[in-house]
């Protein structure tokens, strides 16, 4: 029950929920990436990170210099119905479609990759 309950917790906020909604649509994304389309610092960014990862929604993986943070596996059965429900909504919900535009718009020349 604690993991359930953890898992909960952690959709319980609007800049984790909008980091998901990004990682459900790229495959990889630096801390840099979600500054640039969430515009806030990046010790916010990094602090959400760490709750999203100790929740078991996203691993990071260290490529060179970068730190790239990703969707885990969605093996527990409750984690893939949330992710599934996620990616439905987030599809049309207006914050998470800005977004979107905000890290198309830092464009491939910027990206930490």
């Amino acid at each position: 029950m604690k993991s359930s309950t953890r898992l909960f917790k952690s959709l319980a906020d609007e800049t984790r929920l909008r980091i998901l909604a990004l990682l459900l649509k790229e495959e990889k994304l630096c801390v840099c990436d979600l500054m640039a389309a969430l515009e806030l610092p990046q010790s916010t960014v990094s602090r959400h990170l760490a709750q999203l990862r100790n929740a078991g929604w996203v691993d990071d993986c260290r490529e060179g210099v970068w730190v790239y943070y990703s969707l885990t596996p969605a093996d527990p059965p409750l984690r893939r119905e949330l992710q599934a429900l996620l990616a439905r909504h987030v599809e049309t919900e207006p914050t998470a479609v800005a977004d979107r535009e905000r890290l198309a718009g830092f464009g491939a020349g910027n990206r930490c990759a």
